[in-house]
């Protein structure tokens, strides 16, 4: 009898993960389709009977102890280049049994916030539905005093193997067991609460903490709040995305804030102070004397809270001059008194390249613009 071990070059005491590198590199270097020499086939078969007997624990066992591996007859059976192909890349390894509990999904939920909660944080309880350990069989997946049993087709390793002959000799493919699909044991009893799955579909609140300067497409990881995974596996993240809501009045832009008003042509001219909305109340705009329009006022600090840092960013205020449309007789003739005292007249008028002077063309103007296309 050949000595398998030799033929693979590998040590009596040799893991399987060792035998199967070794007989992959050789397969490959003495394959017919690399080397067609008759002296190379016959060496092939000898590789590859080799390999059927080292990576069954009991051909191993019994060729060991000095016994026939061989004993069990094998049909010819139809061969395919599947079956080549899975013995070279990967369908003849061996996986092992798979584990019944493995790690859940992770989660994603979406939670809507005003331009308040964004700038100052805020605490929400949100009511997920996601997957939980069964409470019944405590994710186990059996009744209750009963456990999984061992496959009796695969005998616990999750696969089996298959030898077919072909003309250029014996190979080992190795495939999932379809009667435990490859757990390796097979759950006779399952849960009635979870029919075996160690999980259940159940809704749950939870306190997530939103922090101060957070805006749309950012998103709060929460460890451990996921799905809980099969078999009570533990339990994948649970991810928070924020969809800030569109303010009636102010323009968010980064941390910065942008505000819009109108104010007499008069206060423009003379110049004033007039309470402006912010997030954090009424606040004082003083208008200084000769204010032109489109010009803007910026208020420190009471924009949005910075996220990673610290301070605030700024409100600025963008300042319309209202031109009245229809005067009456005494006030049209005081404005005529006004543009007599100022040598005004219709010949003032001066002329600029578009843009340079219009208030549309200020940043307000432009930022507006895109958000009404």
């Amino acid at each position: 009898m050949s000595d398998h071990y030799q033929i693979l070059g590998v040590d009596r005491d040799a893991s399987f993960d060792e035998i199967k590198k070794s007989y992959r590199r050789l397969a490959r270097e003495y394959h017919p389709d690399v080397n067609p020499d008759p002296e190379t086939q016959e060496k092939f078969k000898q590789i590859t009977a080799a390999y059927e007997v080292l990576s069954d624990p009991d051909k191993r066992q019994t060729y060991d102890l000095g016994g026939d591996p061989y004993s069990s007859q094998f049909g010819g059976g139809n061969f395919g280049f599947g079956d080549i192909m899975d013995a070279f890349f990967g369908g003849g390894q061996s996986r092992g049994p798979r584990a019944r509990m493995r790690a859940g999904q992770d989660a994603l939920i979406r939670v809507e916030v005003d331009l308040s909660e964004a700038c100052f944080g805020t605490t929400r309880e949100l009511n997920v539905e996601t997957a939980i350990a069964c409470e019944k069989c405590q994710g186990s997946g059996c009744a209750n005093g009963t456990s999984p049993k061992t496959c009796e087709i695969c005998r616990g390793r999750g696969e089996v193997q298959q030898v077919t002959r072909s003309f250029i000799g014996q190979v080992m493919t190795s495939r999932p067991c379809a009667n435990c699909q490859g757990y390796g044991s097979v759950i006779a009893d399952p849960c009635g609460e979870c029919a075996g799955d160690g999980r259940v579909r159940s809704r749950r609140s939870i306190t997530v903490k939103i922090p101060a300067g957070v805006e749309t497409g950012n998103r709060i990881q929460m460890s451990g709040q996921g799905e809980v995974g099969p078999g009570g596996g533990p339990a994948g993240d649970l991810y928070v995305e924020i969809v800030e809501k569109p303010h009636e009045l102010f323009i968010r832009d980064g941390y910065n804030l942008h505000l819009s008003v109108s104010i007499p042509m008069t206060t423009a001219v003379l110049g004033g102070k007039f309470s402006a909305t912010t997030l954090d109340g009424e606040n004082e705009v003083v208008i200084k004397a000769g204010f032109q329009s489109g010009h803007t006022v910026v208020l420190k600090e009471l924009g949005i809270t910075k996220l990673r840092g610290h301070g605030r960013g700024d409100l600025i205020v963008h300042v319309d001059v209202q031109i009245p449309n229809k005067l009456n007789k005494e006030q049209e003739e005081l404005m005529r008194q006004l543009a007599k005292l100022r040598s005004e007249t219709s010949d003032s008028v001066e002329i600029h390249r578009v843009g340079e002077k219009n208030h549309e063309a200020s940043f307000f103007g432009r930022f507006r613009d895109a958000f009404s296309r």
